[in-house]
């Protein structure tokens, strides 16, 4: 296995430039703030942008935690790449992300300095400090021609203004692009997508309609049904949306933000 480092000091754009340093050197899997990504997946791992203190969110990228540590072990074990790129701030810091994931000696450093230039840095601090985002190299879908990329989760951004710390609320946001460019999904194969989840559902007879709302952090499903004659329609229609959200989220990594299912009729 060969191991890379993508290194450069926080709100640089390395996470966002980590697709075409990946996309150049044939690097297959990425070890990001505590993922393991691969493609338009994440196979494992925790993000530490999910930790509510600064001291939590550096053990988290430093996969101090031992079942996190072992999970993404076992993952890069079963796919053994070939290549593996790790993003960390300092050189140090990816030595140590390395060494508790038992990984080979990094082969090559590379600094952001030497794949960006001075204004795309600029531009990933400006958009860090004024606009709070902060990119993990997992592209999603896109729901073609009205929706584009999604807001996964909230950011907190730790600062020292005087002699207070101030905490401020920030977002990561995923792109609707990898380093092998754009795609898109129609609504249509997301209705044929819940028309199949319907279909190996034993109890639901028919789906009548689908609505697909998009909406800045994702996207709406509203779901007329018919049903076969059963004792508990609530369980079914419990089982039939968590089973959407999960077939869904899984093959397009398209935010799910609600189904809502209106029984329309029984049958026999």
């Amino acid at each position: 296995m060969e191991v890379f480092a993508l290194v450069g000091s926080s709100g640089t754009g390395k996470s966002y430039k980590a697709f075409v340093v990946a996309s150049e050197r044939g690097i297959e899997y990425i070890i990001d703030d505590g993922l393991l990504i691969g493609g338009t997946r994440i196979y494992a791992g925790k993000s530490a942008k999910r930790e509510k203190t600064k001291l939590a969110s550096v053990k988290r990228a430093l996969f101090k935690d031992d079942e996190h540590r072992e999970a993404v072990k076992r993952e890069i074990q079963a796919l053994k790449p070939n290549k593996i790129m790790l993003i960390g701030t300092s050189l140090k810091m990816v030595e140590e992300i390395g060494k508790a994931l038992e990984l080979p000696p990094i082969q090559e450093i590379i600094p952001i300095e030497t794949v960006s230039t001075e204004k795309e840095i600029e531009l990933a601090r400006k958009s860090r400090r004024e606009d709070g985002k902060h990119v993990i190299p997992v592209p999603t879908l896109e729901v073609k021609k009205d929706f584009s990329g999604y807001f996964i989760d909230s950011l907190k951004i730790f600062g020292r203004r005087g002699k207070s710390h101030e905490i401020e609320e920030k977002t990561i946001i995923r792109p609707t692009f990898s380093y092998m460019g754009k795609y898109e999904i129609s609504k249509n194969v997301l209705v044929q997508m819940i028309n199949i989840c319907a279909a190996r559902l034993e109890r639901v007879n028919k789906v009548l309609r689908v609505r697909i709302e998009n909406k800045p952090t994702g996207i709406n499903i509203g779901i007329e049904v018919s049903v076969k004659l059963a004792t508990r329609i609530d369980l079914i229609m419990n089982e039939f949306q968590k089973k959407i959200i999960e077939d869904i989220e899984y093959l397009t990594g398209i935010n799910v933000l609600s189904v809502n299912i209106t029984v329309r009729g029984i049958v026999r």
